[in-house]
C-alpha cells in the first residue's frame, strides 16, 4: 500500500487544502482535514465543496487501491450536519466491484464521530495500471 500512498502525494489540490491520507487498504481509505477559516463559507460553516473534496479524495484512494486506474463516473453527497471548525475525517469503503465498475460509500465525521455527510461514488475501472502513470 506504500505505492498507493506515494501515488496520491501527486494530488496537489488535496495537499493544498490540507487533506492528509491516514490509512489505505484494498477498497478502503481514511483521510482527514482540519477545517480552518479559509474552508468556511459565507454563513461561517465548512464549505460544502471542502467537505466534498475530502470525501472525493477518500473515494479516489479507495477506488485506486487495487492498482488499476479508476475514475469517478457518478457521485453524490448528502450533508447531514454543519461543521464550523476542527478536524473532519472521511472513511471510504468498497461496496461492490467487478472488472469495470466499483461502488463506494464514504462517511464523513466530525471530531465527535457524528456523521457530517454521506458520499456515494461509482468508479469506472480502466485497463491501465497506476504504475503506467509514472513520470
Amino acid at each position: 500500500m506504500e505505492e498507493i500512498k506515494n501515488f496520491f502525494k501527486r494530488d496537489k489540490f488535496a495537499s493544498f487544502i490540507g487533506i492528509k491520507l491516514l490509512e489505505v487498504s484494498k477498497g478502503r481509505a481514511k483521510v482527514e482535514m482540519e477545517i480552518k477559516e479559509e474552508h468556511l463559507n459565507g454563513v461561517k460553516t465548512a464549505h460544502g465543496g471542502a467537505i466534498f473534496t475530502l470525501a472525493d479524495f477518500a473515494f479516489a484512494v479507495a477506488a485506486n487501491s487495487h492498482g488499476k486506474v479508476s475514475v469517478a463516473i457518478n457521485v453524490s453527497i448528502t450533508y447531514m450536519k454543519a461543521v464550523k471548525m476542527g478536524k473532519i475525517t472521511a472513511e471510504a469503503r468498497e461496496i461492490s466491484r467487478n472488472p469495470k465498475l466499483a461502488t463506494y460509500t464514504v462517511d464523513i465525521c466530525d471530531e465527535d464521530k457524528d456523521i457530517v455527510a454521506i458520499f456515494q461514488g461509482l468508479a469506472y475501472i480502466k485497463r491501465d495500471d497506476l504504475s503506467s502513470l509514472d513520470d
